[in-house]
């Protein structure tokens, strides 16, 4: 009796092991991919599930929104410019059977892609458009991974740059190349400015060739800007027609 007793709790415990271990608890955004002997046999979850201990094998896959910080990455540029360039990419998995079953690690397939990824498509532009269009060289690396990681299940959501870096040399070559660029707009737009007032000087003479008061007028000014500086002794000539115009005014004319 004893051992039928004992045999008993031998059953019930292990038994109740059985029940324990074959039960999964995932969570709202996991998934559990089952195996059944081996093949595949359906992808379960959320909330509690069975899994039969021995014979079923569950693999969790996690369908939240991964962020992989792709390694910094030597590349040459069209123009034979090293440069090395780092970025993040945003990607999470759609199709957990793809995920476990067409590739052996997704994360570190993925995580190598984007690195091969961001040297092919960077080497093919100039170092400008890398540190001037981000924004359109962020979207062709984005387009390439979604495609090629389709086929796992995997889809890319966006693709960052996070850094361009050169080489000491080359940020002092590029600098003086921008002062170059800033004298020469500097001296074209003075030239500009130069043209602009010769112009206006030129019709101002027009004015003042044909009418002679206006050409006065623009005499007496320069006198008082002048005059304002009481420190120097100015001589200045006085135009005859002035002296005429002021001699037929103050002297009486003989012939009355």
């Amino acid at each position: 009796m004893d051992d039928f007793i004992y045999s008993s709790y031998i059953l019930v415990i292990f038994a109740l092991f059985i029940v324990l271990s074959s039960v999964r608890v995932l969570r709202e955004y996991e998934r559990g991919v089952v195996f059944l002997l081996g093949r595949f046999w359906k992808v379960k979850g959320p909330g509690l599930i069975i899994v039969v201990p021995v014979i079923q094998k569950m693999v969790r896959v996690d369908l939240r929104t991964i962020v992989m910080d792709v390694p910094e990455q030597d590349v040459i540029s069209r123009d034979n410019v090293s440069v090395r360039v780092n970025a993040v990419v945003y990607y999470r998995v759609t199709d957990s059977r793809k995920a476990i079953i067409e590739v052996e690690d997704y994360e570190f397939a993925t995580s190598q892609l984007a690195q091969t990824t961001l040297r092919s498509v960077l080497g093919q532009h100039q170092l400008d458009e890398m540190l001037a269009e981000r924004e359109r060289l962020n979207d062709d690396i984005r387009t390439i991974l979604d495609a090629q990681t389709d086929a796992w299940g995997i889809k890319v959501s966006n693709v960052e740059l996070k850094h361009v870096d050169l080489d000491p040399s080359m940020i002092r070559a590029i600098a003086k190349e921008a002062e170059a660029e800033r004298v020469r707009r500097a001296k074209v737009i003075s030239a500009q400015g130069e043209a602009q007032a010769a112009g206006k000087i030129l019709e101002a003479a027009k004015v003042l060739h044909e009418t002679p008061e206006a050409m006065q007028i623009r005499y007496l000014s320069a006198l008082h800007d002048i005059a304002s500086d009481k420190t120097s002794t100015i001589l200045f000539p006085m135009p005859i027609d002035l002296m005429k115009s002021l001699g037929d005014r103050v002297l009486p004319d003989k012939d009355k």
